[in-house]
């Protein structure tokens, strides 16, 4: 894992930037947060959580983006993630790339993951030419879907999530889509 990180998109209030070694605790706090991960199959633990971070890492290395590590500006606190990913999972829109958040909860209610993903939009449109971009989460997440909504996204499909155990709260999940000819400046 890397010492050092790159800061890739700041906004008003937040620097998306790639991951550091030192932010394993802090991110596995938020992970390990039953709040957080209320839309997740589970919280995570620390060593699950330094995988995913690792995870991340080399998907920055092979496709120039992730799930960006996300500081507060005020006091440059690692406050969760947004970003870009390609997901790995046999459904009927991938291959694709996704947008998604995960914030700890102090963070939460102040517009800052619709700040982050609007900021992760313009990326993906101007810096990488991506041509449509989709977000996904369970049918019972309402705040995300808000999220979606507020930038600029269309719901497109409903479907059931191929890695959640059948007839699982969590299975059935929404899909909206957005292109740039669509996004709202």
């Amino acid at each position: 894992m890397m010492n050092t990180s790159k800061a890739l998109i700041e906004t008003k209030r937040l620097r998306l930037r790639t991951w550091r070694t030192d932010d394993v605790d802090r991110f596995a706090e938020i992970n390990a947060d039953p709040e957080v991960m209320q839309f997740f199959p589970g919280p995570l633990t620390k060593a699950e959580t330094a995988a995913m971070i690792e995870r991340m890492q080399t998907h920055q290395q092979e496709h120039g983006f992730c799930f960006w590590a996300v500081d507060q500006l005020s006091d440059n606190s690692l406050i969760g993630m947004i970003g870009l990913s390609r997901p790995k999972m046999d459904v009927h829109f991938t291959p694709c790339v996704e947008i998604g958040w995960r914030l700890h909860p102090d963070s939460w209610g102040k517009g800052l993951a619709t700040e982050g993903a609007r900021a992760c939009l313009h990326y993906a449109w101007n810096d990488l030419g991506l041509d449509e971009i989709v977000s996904f989460t369970a049918e019972i997440n309402k705040s995300s879907e808000r999220v979606m909504q507020k930038i600029g996204m269309t719901r497109d499909a409903t479907f059931f999530h191929p890695k959640i155990p059948k007839d699982h709260r969590l299975q059935p999940h929404v899909l909206y889509r957005i292109r740039p000819s669509l996004f709202p400046v």
